[in-house]
């Protein structure tokens, strides 16, 4: 086992979970907005829809975005576009399955932090002749940042332990899709115990300093987790 073995999948998983982390902060404050403060009757439709990852198995929902990304899917023909076939088997259909699959782990802590706002700041800032915008900016936001920061937190953790969705959708290529998911079962695949064993204490131990992080905002800041 060489450097480069163990560490191209960490630098490619770690770009994936930066990456999915900052697109799920932009995407998913609207809808974790929406359905924190919308009286709409779709509201608890919607929260099923972007929560249900949480319990469908990761392979159920691989196999559709396999579908999906797939040559005779929407990714086929957008990857057309630039002369590919299919965006499934590349850092794009991987970036796009941690989407999906991470999305309740952003929406809900967000959803929590902006329920407990309630109305009464929001109104005063309105009265002090705040748009809607700067209410959203300068009341909302900062009193929803414990819940962004668990959102960051457990996004990025989540990503960074995909297996099935990442497998399903992008296999086991070097260097594009190889994560470190991916890396420890190959290891094991080919019965290499010392190399598996590497990586998953490594992951171990990311795992135990996440939840302990996340333990300690909690508690600090007393924000639900999802």
């Amino acid at each position: 086992m060489t450097v480069d073995d163990i560490w191209i999948p960490i630098r490619l998983t770690l770009a994936l979970a930066a990456l999915n982390t900052v697109i799920l902060l932009l995407i998913g404050t609207p809808i974790a907005w929406w359905l924190a403060r919308s009286q709409s009757r779709l509201r608890e439709l919607v929260g099923a829809v972007v929560s249900m990852p949480l319990v469908l198995p990761p392979t159920v929902l691989g196999f559709y975005l396999l579908i999906a990304l797939g040559p005779h899917g929407p990714g086929g023909w957008i990857a057309g576009l630039w002369g590919g076939r299919t965006l499934a088997f590349s850092f794009t259909g991987l970036v796009i399955g941690s989407f999906f699959y991470s999305l309740p782990f952003m929406v809900q802590p967000l959803r929590n932090g902006f329920a407990t706002i309630g109305d009464d700041a929001l109104e005063v800032a309105a009265t002090l002749g705040a748009s809607g915008w700067q209410r959203f900016w300068r009341v909302a936001l900062p009193l929803a940042r414990p819940g962004y920061i668990t959102g960051a937190v457990m996004t990025f953790a989540h990503t960074v332990g995909e297996f099935g969705v990442v497998l399903m959708i992008g296999g086991n290529i070097p260097g594009q899709t190889k994560v470190i998911a991916i890396a420890l079962y190959d290891y094991v695949e080919r019965l290499q115990w010392g190399q598996a064993h590497a990586i998953a204490l490594g992951m171990v131990i990311f795992a135990f300093v996440v939840i302990a992080i996340t333990l300690s905002i909690d508690r600090r800041l007393n924000v639900p987790m999802p």
